[in-house]
């Protein structure tokens, strides 16, 4: 049985076949997932595996319910999560994935906009 090493300085490696980061990524993509570490190993290490959907969900059906301005705070919430993991995931999914978050993400902007009073 493996043991871990906790001293400073020494780093459990990730899986074999895993990783984090976009191999060969530069500028932009390289700074948002350098910053998106912590909030994602926030999100999967100290929060309960369910506290993120049902977050969104609610904040979904808020936007659903709530017209005006505390809805389309709901709305922009949830679309900005939703755009923040269509953007780390994109070099990974394959066209099929990629439609899906595009329809996702302009579903989200036109209900932000909706109850923004755009529309």
């Amino acid at each position: 049985m493996a043991t871990r090493d906790n001293r400073p300085g020494r780093r459990r490696p990730l899986p074999q076949g895993e990783q984090f980061f976009t191999p060969g990524a530069t500028g932009l993509r390289k700074a948002v997932e350098e910053r998106s570490a912590v909030p994602m190993a926030f999100l999967y290490t100290q929060v309960p595996r369910w506290v993120a959907p049902a977050a969104l969900v609610i904040l979904l059906l808020v936007a659903f319910a709530v017209p005006g301005w505390g809805g389309g705070l709901a709305a922009l919430v949830v679309l900005a999560f939703v755009a923040w993991l269509a953007y780390l995931s994109w070099p990974s999914l394959g066209p099929g994935g990629r439609l899906l978050r595009v329809a996702m993400l302009v579903f989200l902007i036109v209900l932000t906009a909706d109850r923004f009073g755009a529309f």
